[in-house]
């Protein structure tokens, strides 16, 4: 799968500091150990629908992290799935009366295109789920050989479905800390399907759905006609590119469960080690009005369109780093706003012939970005030096040019 053009990085003087983000599994800030790479595996979109300030924060989010480890010394190894076939992406096709596989590449351009916008890296894989069929149902079949999965007949369907058994799994539940009452409350409405009869236990995850009548499906050896389940595309991508126990797991944390406790419990049972990731970081949800953004509410902010109204991309970038990355939040007009004077600031400041020095102030960047993503705190050092050079100026003709590098290094922000 192609992704987008990487954006250039300027080299910044001096190295970043070890970086530390909040642990779901753990309940803690936990420094990040990588070796000389660090791999880093990032829940994708289903492409349905356009990239809303929701799926824009947690991707921000992500790159401020790579960024972090890259300033660090580090270098990436960065993976991102698309979950280009799914029942959300069917439905909706079937609705609008288009091929999903048409509605599925319009999406994933748009959301090129709104990532080369706000200056996200790429991933290094780019990995969609219908270009890994083979590798997903190696998985499944794998699991069905050791036992660890079981057949659901249908009456949909000449085939069985299959359903991984979490007895297979004796440490399930440790990613999100959930009790088993917290799980089925939200189960249904985040894909599981726990009345389906036939299911050992209400919470078995599907792992393969077999062919459906005007529903996609696939060949493969060993298993009925059909198609993966969610969760066990994520396993069988992050496995195929970075193996067991990777540095990071991201997303959104209304994937903390079920997605990631099942993608985390399926990989333990294919390979018999343990974890999966060794740190989860999870983007909190961003709201309008109050509720949280999403497709199924349709009270979506749009990148594409604020970027067809002529909104700057760095403006829409500076809006979502200032916010916490684990602090829920609402979009707004207001918002928008003072992220435009900010960049009007900063670009009014960085344009002066002498300006203060700079090297407190990219240290300051540099230990905000590194404490779990303070990003509000790396741009409140950043307007304190804005605010000193136009109201004092100063006489270093190079610091300015430093600081404009290192915001595009580390933050990310253009000026």
């Amino acid at each position: 799968m192609i992704s987008w053009p990487t954006p250039f990085l300027p080299a910044v003087p001096g190295t970043g500091h070890p970086v530390q983000v909040f642990d779901t599994a753990s309940g803690a800030v936990r420094p990040l150990t990588p070796g000389p790479t660090a791999r880093m595996y990032v829940c994708g979109i289903t492409p349905y629908d356009a990239t809303h300030m929701g799926h824009a924060a947690t991707y921000v989010t992500f790159d401020v992290l790579g960024r972090a480890l890259r300033d660090a010394g580090h270098e990436v190894d960065y993976v991102q799935n698309i979950t280009d076939v799914d029942d959300p992406l069917i439905e909706r096709a079937q609705r609008d009366g288009v091929r999903w596989e048409d509605l599925a590449t319009r999406e994933i351009a748009l959301f090129r295109e709104d990532m080369t916008a706000l200056a996200v890296i790429p991933p290094d894989h780019y990995v969609g789920v219908v270009e890994s069929i083979d590798s997903v149902a190696r998985a499944v079949h794998a699991l069905v050989d050791s036992g660890a999965a079981y057949s659901v007949p249908t009456a949909e369907s000449e085939g069985d479905d299959v359903y991984l058994d979490l007895t297979s799994d004796e440490g399930f539940g440790g990613v999100s800390g959930w009790t088993r009452e917290q799980m089925l409350e939200v189960y249904a409405e985040r894909g599981g399907d726990p009345d389906r009869k036939g299911k050992r236990d209400a919470l078995d995850p599907l792992l393969w759905r077999s062919a459906r009548e005007g529903e996609p499906s696939w060949e493969v050896d060993g298993l009925p006609a059909g198609r993966p389940g969610w969760h066990v595309e994520c396993t069988a991508i992050a496995l195929d590119h970075l193996g067991m126990t990777f540095d990071v797991q991201g997303g959104g944390t209304d994937l903390v469960f079920p997605h990631h406790e099942m993608s985390a419990t399926q990989a333990v049972v294919l390979t018999g080690e343990r974890p999966f990731a060794r740190t989860y970081a999870h983007q909190a949800m961003v709201g309008l009005d109050g509720e949280k953004m999403s497709k199924s509410k349709g009270n979506l902010v749009l990148v594409s369109t604020l970027r067809a109204e002529g909104v700057d991309p760095m403006a829409i970038r500076l809006a979502l780093l200032s916010r916490h990355y684990r602090t829920e939040w609402s979009w707004s007009d207001d918002l928008l706003a003072q992220a435009q004077e900010r960049l009007e600031t900063w670009r009014s400041a960085l344009s002066v012939d002498g300006a203060p020095d700079s090297e407190d102030v990219v240290e300051q960047v540099r230990r905000h970005v590194a404490d779990d993503l303070d990003t509000p705190g790396a741009l409140v050092a950043v307007d304190r030096w804005a605010k000193e050079c136009l109201t004092r100026g100063g006489g270093d003709p190079t610091s300015a040019g430093v600081l404009a590098r290192a915001l595009d290094a580390i933050l990310g922000v253009r000026v």
